[in-house]
This record gives structure tokens, sequence and C-alpha cells, in this order.
């Protein structure tokens, strides 16, 4: 195992009974989960049969996963191996640009047709979420953040948009660069989450997609400064 790496949590094979199917997406949610977390570091090595050994699987549904992480962009195939993909500065900007405007759609529609206890959750969520940004909750931070917009997608009723968005949200990145937010940096993510709330409250699509396409960008100016 990778030092400094957790090991995976062993599959619940009882949950899953005789499905491969499910045992199949159960073990990639896992093998996703560890990468989007760090556990995995960028460019580790990835050994199906250690993995199998880890979450003590067979090695068919370690493969199907990570060639459906490989579909999603995580990890690459390398001398007949896996490793984990480290996304270039270039690569985090398109990730970025396409974040923007999707939730900036979604927060257009979270405005205008989201009911007013969808609204309601969002606006709790916000508040019981950005009372610590201390450096010791930076990962706290990134949870709460994704707490946050999933209420703004759910609230904007699109699946096909909710899977887009999610899809192209959960990178390692996310989680490594959260840990170098400075105090100030951290506020003005939290800042730009009070004017998403205040104007999803408003119901103006207009300056809910503004609010939404700004805090993107900035969390993009943050992240690339740190990575270059």
């Amino acid at each position: 195992m990778q030092p400094g790496v957790r090991e995976d949590r062993a599959i619940n094979t009882s949950t899953v009974a005789q499905d491969p199917a499910t045992l199949s997406d159960e073990v990639y949610r896992s093998l996703r989960s560890s990468i989007v977390k760090g556990e995995h570091r960028p460019n580790a090595r990835l050994i199906e049969a250690e993995l199998a050994e880890r979450l003590q699987v067979s090695r068919t549904p370690i493969r199907d996963g990570l060639l459906r992480l490989a579909s999603d962009g995580l990890v690459l195939s390398r001398r007949r191996g896996w490793v984990v993909r480290e996304h270039t500065p270039e690569e985090i900007s398109e990730i970025y640009g396409v974040r923007l405007a999707l939730e900036g759609y979604a927060a257009r529609l979270a405005a205008k047709v989201g009911d007013d206890e969808a609204l309601a959750h969002i606006a709790s969520v916000h508040h019981r979420g950005s009372d610590d940004v201390s450096r010791d909750a930076r990962e706290r931070l990134v949870d709460y953040n994704d707490l946050f917009h999933d209420a703004i997608v759910e609230a904007a009723g699109n699946r096909r948009l909710a899977d887009l968005i999610r899809q192209n949200r959960e990178y390692y990145f996310n989680y490594r660069i959260a840990a170098l937010y400075s105090d100030e940096e951290a506020s003005l993510s939290i800042a730009g989450h009070d004017e998403l709330v205040r104007t999803l409250l408003a119901r103006d699509g207009n300056a809910a997609e503004q609010a939404a396409r700004e805090h993107v960008g900035e969390a993009l100016t943050v992240i690339l400064a740190k990575v270059r």
C-alpha cells in the first residue's frame, strides 16, 4: 500500500447479495470516493489484485470499476495497469468552465421553479454549515459546500442536469485545495453562498445564475493559484 494512503474498507457483500451489477456499483463508488478524498493520491498505482484483496471482492468488479473511473477521467491505463490521473491546470479550467455553465443554470432553475420548502432548505444548509471555517475544518468545508450545491441542484428539479453536475464536480483537487484555503479565501467562498441564498430567496433567476457563475469562477481562481 502507498505510504500515507488509508486502506480501502471491504465491501459488505451481504448487502449486495448475488447481483454482480450491484456489487460492481458498490466497488465503483468505493474506489471513486477514495480517489476524490485523496486516499489514493494523483499518479498512485492502482493494482487490481491489491484492491480486490482490500475490498474482499474478486478482480472482475475491480476491473469494471476502474474502467468506469477511466471513463470519468479519474484514472488512466498505463503499462498494463492503472494510475490515478493528475489533472493539469488547463484541464481544471475546462472542468470549472463546465461547472460554471451548469451550476449557473441550476441556480436559475431553482430560483424559478423551486418550491418554498426547497429554498428554505438551501438557506438552512448554508446557515448551519457556514459557521465553522477554521483551518482544522477544511474537509468539513468541502462537505458543506457539496451539501449546499446539492440542495440547489435538487431544487432545480432537473435529473439530467443533476447527473451532469455531480459527475463534473467530484475530483480529488477539491479536497486537496480546500486544505490550503486561507481564512480569507474560505470566508470569500461563504460570502458567495450568502449572495446565492439572497438571490434564490428573492426568486431572481438572472441574479441567481450570475451569483453562481461568479462563485464558481472565484473558486477556480483560488485553485489555479495553488496548483501552478
